[in-house]
C-alpha cells in the first residue's frame, strides 16, 4: 500500500469507527459486532504504526496512551461550575416556581426536566472541533485536568460531528456527568470477586475514583460512560430543548428521559415516573433537575451565591426497606476483633440487592435490640452501606431470643473475650488463620501493593508459601505459579509489583504492622514524634503517653505489641527481606501550628487536601477528621459543608487558604 493509499484508508477507517461510536453510544443502535469493530480498530492501529505521520489527536487509537501522570494539573473553569438548590416536596417546588416568577417578572413555564445522574461532573472543552481539555468540577472555579482519562471513555467524542447548515464555534464547552453503568459495574465486581480482590461499594464513588487514576489504562478498563447536560457555545439556540438536539448532533448523548412540561402537575408526574423507574435504569439517579427552558430568562434570573436561580434539583426521598433478620454472623479482623453482621432476607434498596447489614459492635446490637427473626427497617447511609435503622417490635416473633456475644472465635474456636474498657470482642488465639490473612491483607494495603486479594493471600498461607506479611518480599515467580489465577506471566508481574514497594515511609510501615488501636493518624503522630522505628520500639509507656492524643489504651497497645517476641521477629524479617523504612521529617523549630489541631474542609484552590495535611504535620500540627471542642482551627475551602457550621456553632476560628498558608510560613 502506497503512502497516499494508506492515508485514504486511514481516513475511511476513522470515519466508519466514529460513525459506529455515534450510532452505538448516542443513538443506542449497534451497526456491527464487537469483533468486527475490533478488527477495524486493529487495522487502523497497524496502518498508523506504519505511517505515524497520519496519527491525529482524535484518532480512535489515541483513546488510551501515554505514560501514567505523576499528578493532575489544575484547570481554571471559564465560568464556574455551580451547585444546585435542592427541594424535597411539591410545596417546596411550587415555592421555587413562585420565586422565579416574582424575580423574573414573567411566567417561568415551560420547564425542562431531566434525571439527576449520581456521578462525577466534568467539563469538556473543544477547540476548533477537537477535544482540548477535560476537567473535574473541583471547587467550582478550579478543577483537575483529567483529559487523558476522559479520552478512554467511548461515549465522549474526540472530535465534534459536523452540523448541517451551522458552523461550529472556535470554542465549545460541554458539561455532563461521568457515570459507571450499573451492568458494567456489576460485571467488574463479579470479576474482582472471582479473582479474590476487594469489590467496589457503589458505581458513583467508583466512577469518581476511576477518573482520578493517574494511569489512564486503569480508567480504560472500567467501561465508564458520559451523559451531557449543558452546552456553552453559540449555535443560535434559544432553549434547552434546542441544546439537547444540538448536543446529539455534535456526538453526545444527552440525559435520557428528559422532557418539557407546562404545569406543576405534569412535572410532579414525571418526577414520580422517574422515581418508579430508577431501579430499572442502567445508571444511578437521586432526583430530577428542573430548569427554565428559555435560555435568556435563565440568564436573566442570575445566581444567588453559588446556585443559579433558574434550576433546582427535586430530590427523591431516602430509600428504605423492611426485611427480616435471618442470622447474626461474627467476622474476624486482622487484630482478632469480632464484628457482627446481620444476614437478612434479600431486599432492594437504591437499585441493588441487599443481603447484609452492618451492626458495628455489641453496643449497637444492644441499643437496637436486634434479634434473629426480627423485622427491621434498612436504609443506606449515603447510598453505600446498608444499616439497620430500627426494629419493628410489634412484628417480633414469639420466642425470639436476645442476641448474646460469642464465647469463642467462629473461625478457629479460640476463646473470645471483651477487654476492660473495650467496645470490641477479640479472639485471643494469636495463630488464628483469619487474623493472619487479614493482617497480611492490611499490610499489603499499607504498602500500596496492587494485585493481591484475600483469596491469593489465603492460598499463600494455606500452602505454607508465606507465614507472615514480610515473607511476601522474598516471593519468587515459581512460588506463585500453580496457584489459582497465576500463570508464568501473572506470577512474574505480581513479584515485580511487590518488589517495587520495598521502600516505605515510616508512618505507612507502622500502619502496616497492624498494631491494635493504631490507625493512620496515630501512626503519623508516632513517626513525627519519635522520628525512627527504633525510637518507637524502645519507647517506654511513659514516653508514649507524653504524646498528645495518645492515652493509656493506645500507649499500652504499642508497648505490648513491641514487647511480644513474634512481633519483634516480624519487624526483623521485614529488614532481612530487604524492606527499607524511611525516617520521618521532624519539626526543628516551633511554629504557629505546633501542637494545634486542624480540620480541613472544602476544596482548596492551590493545594490538594493531602498536601495541606502534610504541611500541617510538618509544621508540628495535628489533623483531625471532624470538628470538636478540641479543634484549634478549621481551614475552609469552597463548598465546606457541615464542618464549617459546626465550627461556627462551637466558636472555632476559621482560616481561609491564604491565611492558612501565611500561618504555616
Amino acid at each position: 500500500m502506497t503512502k497516499s493509499e494508506a492515508h485514504v484508508r486511514i481516513e475511511q477507517l476513522r470515519e466508519v469507527i466514529a460513525e459506529h461510536r455515534y450510532q452505538y453510544h448516542v443513538l443506542d443502535q449497534a451497526t456491527m459486532s464487537d469483533a468486527a469493530l475490533d478488527s477495524l480498530k486493529h487495522e487502523l492501529y497497524q496502518l498508523e504504526q506504519q505511517f505515524p505521520e497520519f496519527i491525529t489527536a482524535d484518532s480512535p487509537t489515541q483513546r488510551v496512551g501515554g505514560e501514567p501522570l505523576p499528578k493532575f494539573e489544575k484547570v481554571i473553569h471559564a465560568r464556574p461550575m455551580l451547585s444546585m438548590e435542592d427541594v424535597f416536596s411539591q410545596e417546596e417546588f411550587e415555592a421555587w416556581v413562585k420565586r422565579l416568577e416574582k424575580v423574573g417578572g414573567e411566567s417561568a413555564w415551560p420547564l425542562f426536566c431531566m434525571p439527576k445522574l449520581d456521578g462525577l461532573a466534568v467539563s469538556l472543552v473543544y477547540l476548533d472541533g477537537l477535544l482540548e481539555t477535560a476537567a473535574t468540577r473541583g471547587n467550582g472555579k478550579i478543577g483537575e485536568n483529567v483529559t487523558q482519562n476522559i479520552k478512554t471513555i467511548q461515549s465522549i467524542p474526540l472530535s465534534l460531528r459536523k452540523l448541517q447548515g451551522k458552523k461550529i464555534p472556535h470554542r465549545v464547552e460541554v458539561r455532563g456527568e461521568i457515570y459507571f453503568p450499573v451492568h458494567a459495574f456489576e460485571e467488574l465486581n463479579r470479576q474482582l470477586e472471582k479473582e479474590g480482590k476487594p469489590i467496589f461499594a457503589n458505581p458513583r464513588n467508583t466512577a469518581a475514583g476511576s477518573i482520578r487514576q493517574l494511569d489512564p489504562a486503569v480508567t480504560a478498563g472500567r467501561k465508564l460512560a458520559f451523559i451531557a447536560w449543558d452546552l456553552d457555545a453559540d449555535f443560535g439556540q434559544t432553549s434547552m430543548t434546542e441544546e439537547w438536539n444540538i448536543l446529539t448532533q455534535l456526538g453526545f448523548k444527552p440525559a435520557p428521559e428528559s422532557q418539557v412540561f407546562d404545569s406543576v402537575e405534569t412535572v410532579e408526574a414525571h418526577w414520580k415516573y422517574l422515581q418508579k423507574k430508577r431501579d430499572g435504569l442502567n445508571y444511578w439517579v437521586d432526583g430530577m433537575v428542573v430548569r427554565v427552558n428559555h435560555n435568556q430568562m435563565y440568564v436573566n434570573l442570575g445566581v444567588v451565591g453559588k446556585t443559579p436561580r433558574g434550576l433546582v434539583a427535586w430530590k427523591f426521598p431516602a430509600e428504605e426497606s423492611t426485611t427480616i433478620v435471618l442470622e447474626i454472623q461474627w467476622t474476624v479482623g486482622r487484630t482478632g476483633a469480632l464484628t457482627p453482621v446481620a444476614v437478612v432476607e434479600p431486599t432492594w434498596i437504591g437499585g441493588t440487592t441487599v443481603q447484609h447489614a452492618s451492626l458495628h459492635n455489641l453496643d449497637e446490637i444492644e441499643r437496637l435490640d436486634v434479634r434473629i427473626g426480627d423485622t427491621v427497617i434498612l436504609y443506606k447511609a449515603g447510598d453505600i452501606i446498608p444499616k439497620i435503622k430500627e426494629v419493628i417490635g410489634k412484628l417480633r416473633p414469639v420466642g425470639a431470643k436476645k442476641t448474646i456475644p460469642p464465647e469463642s472465635c467462629p473461625v478457629c474456636g479460640g476463646r473470645a473475650q471483651r477487654g476492660e474498657g473495650e467496645v470490641a470482642i477479640y479472639c485471643t488465639n494469636p495463630t488464628c488463620f483469619v487474623q493472619d490473612r487479614e493482617a497480611t491483607l492490611h499490610a499489603v494495603r499499607a504498602f500500596e501493593i496492587d494485585g493481591i486479594g484475600p483469596s491469593t493471600i489465603a492460598a499463600l498461607l494455606e500452602n505454607s508459601i508465606i507465614s507472615t506479611p514480610a515473607d511476601l518480599f522474598v516471593l519468587q515467580p515459581g512460588d506463585v505459579i500453580g496457584l489459582e489465577g497465576f500463570a508464568e506471566l501473572s506470577a512474574q508481574k505480581l513479584v515485580e509489583e511487590i518488589q517495587k514497594h520495598k521502600s516505605i515511609a515510616l508512618p505507612r510501615f507502622i500502619l502496616a504492622l497492624g498494631i491494635r488501636n493504631v490507625g493512620e493518624q496515630t501512626a503519623i503522630d508516632l513517626a513525627s514524634h519519635f522520628g525512627t522505628l527504633e525510637n518507637i520500639m524502645s519507647a517506654s509507656l511513659e514516653e508514649l503517653m507524653v504524646l498528645e492524643g495518645i492515652g493509656d489504651v493506645v500507649a499500652k497497645s504499642v508497648r505490648d505489641y513491641f514487647e511480644e517476641e513474634h512481633h519483634q521477629s516480624l519487624v526483623a524479617s521485614y529488614f532481612t527481606h530487604g524492606v527499607e523504612v524511611g525516617e520521618q521529617k521532624q519539626v526543628s523549630t516551633q511554629t504557629h501550628a505546633t501542637g494545634k489541631t486542624f480540620v480541613v474542609t472544602g476544596t482548596l484552590e492551590t493545594l490538594g487536601r493531602d498536601e495541606a495535611k502534610e504541611m500541617i504535620r510538618l509544621a508540628g500540627g495535628k489533623v483531625a477528621g471532624s470538628v470538636s471542642k478540641k479543634t484549634d482551627f478549621v481551614v475552609v475551602g469552597f463548598n465546606p459543608g457541615s464542618k464549617l457550621e459546626t465550627a461556627n456553632t462551637l466558636g472555632i476560628p476559621t482560616l481561609s487558604e491564604s491565611e492558612f498558608i501565611a500561618m504555616l510560613s
